[in-house]
């Protein structure tokens, strides 16, 4: 077994607090490396504090996370020692289903393993993640992380990157397309990046108008404050899609009059209760909702490429491992701008 130092909770009431405890050896099919940086994901927090479902304890959250390869096992092909490498919400599925040979792994039909709160595939052991200085993953969940790009502002692409990417691929939204980007957080500033990226005209819609200047400054073209009636009335029936990144309650009836017909609004966000949603809100104009979970391996390899070809990181801010609990503070009031690294060095 390989001794780990990490940040773990102990139990839904109790703070993060540091924790030592062990990873599986390398395995003939394993990589290990030692982490390096790790982002700090809104779901961290609702998963420690038991917000979606029971958890795991100890847990030791993160999945946003990067380093550099320190072992590879007798079978492993594609890394080398010295290798950076990064992994994000995945760490294994049954790699036979449907899904699964689609490269689809994030919808795997046997239910895939997160990459910490879950049980690996032998049913017994708990999976641990980031927020950790190493980490032992089979070698197709390890990702190749390009040396063109800064290392701590890569690891939020491994969640809050692919969560945004994979949706507006799959909707093909590019050229032509007007694009609204509901919530500028972690995810929503990632939004803006890809779809202007992309070619989409691209409109952020926040409830706070100071906002506005940094979407400008990320690439956005329009900005509409959603409490601002005159605001949402004069953007009604404007939008091919709504990329909805809200992890908080909010009114989808009004969002989805912002469609134009034929309109879709993809759901990334995961607010902690179901959303009321009127049929004559999707009747009238034959509009779609929809949703996105993250992306498969190679997708989201697909996308770190992307990023290294056209310059696309994350805004981070860095933090030490200690002040983890006042970041999760600022978190809830929205004052990040726009995802929290965490440096592993100050473990």
């Amino acid at each position: 077994m390989i001794p780990v130092k990490g940040y773990a909770a102990q139990d839904a009431q109790t703070d993060l607090a540091p924790w030592d405890f062990q990873r599986r050896d390398v395995g003939p099919n394993d990589v290990q490396f030692d982490v390096l940086f790790c982002g700090v994901c809104h779901s961290d927090l609702h998963q420690i504090k038991n917000d979606w479902f029971p958890g795991i304890f100890p847990m030791v959250p993160g999945h946003e996370i990067v380093g550099r390869v320190v072992k590879v096992g007798d079978n492993v092909k594609n890394f080398k020692v010295g290798d950076l490498a990064g992994t994000g919400c995945l760490v294994d599925s049954c790699q036979v289903c449907e899904n699964c040979k689609k490269d689809l792994e994030q919808y795997c039909l046997e239910g895939n393993t997160a990459t910490y709160n879950a049980m690996e595939r032998d049913g017994s052991s708990p999976t641990y993640g980031g927020y950790s200085n190493s980490i032992v993953v089979r070698e197709e969940f390890v990702l190749h992380i390009s040396d063109k790009l800064d290392l701590a502002a890569t690891a939020p692409l491994l969640c809050a990157g692919i969560t945004t990417y994979s949706p507006l691929k799959h909707w093909k939204v590019g050229k032509g397309h007007k694009l609204a980007v509901l919530g500028l957080g972690g995810l929503g500033h990632m939004a803006v990046k890809f779809g202007v990226a992309f070619g989409a005209e691209v409109t952020v819609l926040s409830t706070s108008p100071k906002k506005e200047a940094d979407a400008k400054k990320l690439g956005a073209h329009k900005f509409v404050v959603t409490t601002d009636a005159e605001q949402v009335k004069a953007a009604r029936g404007s939008f091919d899609f709504i990329l909805d990144t809200v992890s908080a309650a909010h009114d989808f009836n009004m969002y989805l009059g912002l469609l134009r017909t034929d309109g879709t609004m993809i759901c990334v966000g995961v607010p902690p209760k179901p959303a009321e949603v009127a049929a004559f809100s999707l009747l009238g104009g034959r509009k779609s909702l929809a949703g996105s979970g993250i992306g498969g391996i190679a997708e989201t390899q697909e996308m770190l490429d992307y990023c290294a070809e056209h310059n696309i990181v994350s805004e981070i801010e860095m933090i030490d491992i200690k002040d983890i609990g006042s970041a999760y503070d600022r978190m809830q009031q929205g004052d990040v701008r726009y995802r929290f690294v965490i440096d592993i060095a100050t473990l």
